[in-house]
């Protein structure tokens, strides 16, 4: 039995019921261009609704035993599973998403609620020593209603990473996914957690623009925001949130450097190096978007990571086995292919790629980069590999920590303790020893520094606990106490 039914979202929204809106946008499978459906758009006055009776419905929820919210969130986790083949296919199509990514979007859905159903019964508090005659404690309380933004590019995990916790820990959600990928990265949640036994109204799905994402930051009901999306778009997401007085946690773009050393073995390293800037067609936030490689073995990197991206297959993921599918529309193919044309025009050399038919852009390996080439410089967020040299360790290092982000890093040594000591000296927010910058794990803490964000506000139970609950001081008495007047 699906678990999606199409007339369920069809011109609709998500408010612990489906509910029409008025207007509706399109379902489209970037590799054809072809309509799959269309869901509804939220509008403010749709977001303030929702928020609302989110607030309403919190209440309840977080009163409930802790087991019962345990229990909805392995429910949760083994849907992800018992559906996998039915929602991959909608990874693969509406996301362009190989069929690998969609497996891996799958398997971290599962994991974020396996580790989430393991929150409500851990500790929430402490006891303090009080210099009155009393029993002195913090707890920690669920924050109310959390809003989530979450874009295109791993949709399913970039909402479900907050989505689950912050439901877990005993707060409301409304998720506005990115209207491009709204049914897996927004709709397919919902249905997975009304069929856990999730309470009406706990979870609000409300795909819409810049306008409703607005409204969702600025909404009195909602305490705290978890954006995920491009460090502009970051900014004022945290700007608007501080004029209101709430939290944001941003988890923003980034221009990871992968380090390979001189030592380093090619046989081994580039596949992970490929990898690190072409897989999801380099859509990710922690894509290899510097490849600072020592001199004594750049000329034949160079050459072997282009002829590697020569050698993968582009296509549409549905029908075709390959390594790339299409970006996600036309704007991010102009953006990616401006960058590239310009920074062949500042010097780079195009050892590999820099074409594209439809939204098919070929891998792109760009030679002799560096500070003046713009796809050196700026994130991206496409299939393209600047590749620059570098001389000394401290040079590696400078060239390294010459970013305005801080998200995450690859050093490829067969000399780990060299690596580590080199990571310590570049501030990111991740760091792999001998791999490369794109990896995830739900219980791990995940978040970036400097321009990537406002550091670790997910995986990991001490990280999701202080992103999603308050912390509030509690004492008692066993009579009331006395004062000089």
């Amino acid at each position: 039995m699906a678990l999606l039914d199409e007339a369920q979202w069809q011109g609709r929204v998500f408010t612990g019921d489906w509910e029409s809106t008025g207007a509706d946008a399109p379902v489209t499978e970037p590799a054809t261009g072809a309509e799959l459906g269309r869901h509804g758009l939220a509008d403010p006055a749709a977001i303030a609704r929702s928020a609302e009776r989110a607030a309403r419905a919190q209440r309840d929820w977080a009163a409930r035993p802790f087991q019962e919210r345990a229990a909805v969130l392995r429910r949760a986790g083994q849907l992800w599973e018992d559906h996998a083949d039915e929602l991959r296919d909608w990874l693969v199509r509406e996301a362009g998403s190989i069929p690998g990514k969609a497996d891996f979007e799958l398997h971290v859905a599962a994991q974020e609620c396996y580790e989430a159903a393991t929150l409500p019964s851990c500790p929430l508090g402490e006891l303090l020593p009080s210099e009155a005659p009393r029993t002195s404690m913090v707890r920690r309380v669920p924050a109310g209603v959390v809003g989530v933004i979450a874009p295109f590019n791993a949709p399913l995990i970039l909402s479900i990473r907050s989505v689950a916790p912050a439901l877990a820990l005993g707060n409301a959600v409304v998720l506005k996914p990115d209207p491009r990928t709204a049914v897996c990265g927004g709709f397919a949640l919902a249905a997975v957690f009304e069929a856990a036994g999730l309470p009406a109204g706990v979870l609000h799905v409300l795909p819409g623009d810049a306008t409703a994402g607005a409204a969702l930051v600025e909404d009195p009901h909602v305490r705290v925001i978890s954006f995920t999306g491009s460090t502009a778009a970051g900014r004022a997401v945290g700007e608007l949130a501080g004029r209101h007085l709430k939290r944001a946690h941003l988890e923003l773009g980034g221009n990871s450097a992968l380090l390979v050393l001189g030592d380093a073995d090619l046989d081994q390293c580039l596949s992970a190096a490929a990898w690190g800037s072409f897989f999801h067609q380099g859509q990710i936030c922690m894509t290899t978007g510097r490849h600072l490689v020592h001199e004594s073995i750049y000329d034949e990197y160079v050459a072997r990571l282009a002829e590697k991206a020569d050698g993968l297959p582009v296509g549409n993921p549905a029908t075709e086995q390959v390594a790339l599918g299409p970006i996600i529309d036309g704007a991010q193919r102009d953006k990616i292919h401006h960058l590239v044309t310009s920074s062949v025009d500042s010097g780079a050399r195009l050892a590999a790629g820099g074409t594209y038919q439809d939204l098919f852009y070929r891998p792109t390996v760009l030679a002799d980069a560096g500070p003046r080439v713009p796809a050196y410089a700026q994130e991206v967020f496409g299939p393209v590999a600047p590749v620059t040299r570098f001389g000394s360790d401290d040079e590696a290092v400078a060239l390294a920590t010459d970013s305005e982000y801080g998200l995450s890093l690859g050093i490829v040594t067969p000399d780990v303790a060299k690596g580590l000591a080199l990571a310590d000296r570049i501030p990111t927010g991740i760091a792999h020893i001998n791999d490369q910058t794109v990896n995830d794990e739900a219980h791990a803490p995940f978040g970036g520094v400097l321009a990537s964000g406002t550091g670790s506000r997910f995986g990991g139970a001490a990280a999701n606990i202080e992103a999603f609950t308050e912390t509030r001081w509690v004492t008692l008495r066993g009579d009331v106490a006395g004062y000089p007047f």
